[in-house]
């Protein structure tokens, strides 16, 4: 079992970064492949970024390419993604997600956190 708070989001300017941090807890935290999704207002919940369980390789979605960084520290249990150059499209809920596994995070994966609100203005 894990519960995944994220923390981080706010209001800022396009061009703009914000860094979000998702907190886990549970023991094994180090075992898990983390992964950050968002949702747009009328859209699907689309995927961001992930990180597997050691750090060693992450994933970007083209959207966010060269602007969107993962990255975790299992030693404090968490989870970042480093956000510039920010758009208004960049704009949503974003959520942290974990799955119990040594590969990448699924598509759905199992824990979800509570998300926290990204606004770009522009």
């Amino acid at each position: 079992q894990v519960q995944l708070v994220e923390s981080g989001g706010g209001l800022v300017q396009a061009g703009g970064s914000l860094r979000l941090s998702c907190a886990a807890s549970g023991r094994t935290f180090s075992s898990y492949a983390m992964g950050w999704f968002r949702q747009a207002p009328g859209k699907e919940r689309e995927f961001v970024a992930a990180i597997v369980w050691s750090g060693g390789s992450t994933y970007v979605a083209d959207s966010v390419k060269g602007r969107f960084t993962i990255s975790r520290d299992n030693a404090k249990n968490t989870v970042y993604l480093q956000m510039n150059g920010l758009k208004p499209e960049d704009t949503a809920v974003y959520y942290c997600a974990a799955d119990n596994t040594k590969a990448v995070v699924s598509t759905t994966p199992y824990y979800w956190g509570q998300g926290t609100q990204v606004t770009v203005s522009s």
